[in-house]
């Protein structure tokens, strides 16, 4: 039995990170852990770009044309979308989450989803680096380890 596993050395990765503006107290506390982790497994300051978009719903579109440009390994998406009073919450965070899926599905790299879909923003500061983690940091960590399980598996083919 062969048994492939990622590992956690982003050296020489070249990764993108889509994040939206809206909730911006939030995304640059998932953008910052997500810099912070990247840069601690070894992925270099020029190696990464970072993309800002309004809103989650146009992280997905953006995560599409990243994909289609041959310099980049991974992409992390980071939003934050909090209900509110209308159904808006719902359309948002069901369509980013289809484009964000669709696109790592079907995409030439994966795409780590990072947004965090809350009921208020106390739940969406635990998770950007409260007493619930930071979601960026976290997806900063996966990409790496698909994108190394990914060499490892094209290998072994």
């Amino acid at each position: 039995m062969n048994e492939i596993n990622g590992n956690l050395d982003g050296t020489n990765m070249k990764i993108a990170i889509v994040v939206a503006k809206f909730n911006e107290i939030v995304t640059n506390k998932l953008l910052q852990g997500a810099l912070d982790k990247l840069k601690q497994l070894g992925v270099a300051d020029a190696d990464i770009t970072v993309v800002k978009v309004p809103g989650a719903f146009e992280i997905p579109r953006m995560t599409r044309i990243i994909s289609e440009n041959q310099n980049f390994d991974g992409v992390i998406a980071l939003g934050a979308v909090v209900r509110g009073e209308t159904a808006h919450f719902d359309y948002v965070c069901a369509q980013s989450a289809a484009g964000v899926s669709q696109q790592t599905l079907t995409g030439r790299i994966p795409v780590m989803y990072g947004i965090l879909t809350t009921d208020n923003m106390d739940q969406a500061l635990n998770r950007a680096g409260g007493k619930a983690g930071n979601k960026g940091s976290e997806c900063a960590s996966d990409i790496v380890e698909v994108i190394n399980a990914e060499k490892r598996v094209e290998q072994a083919g």
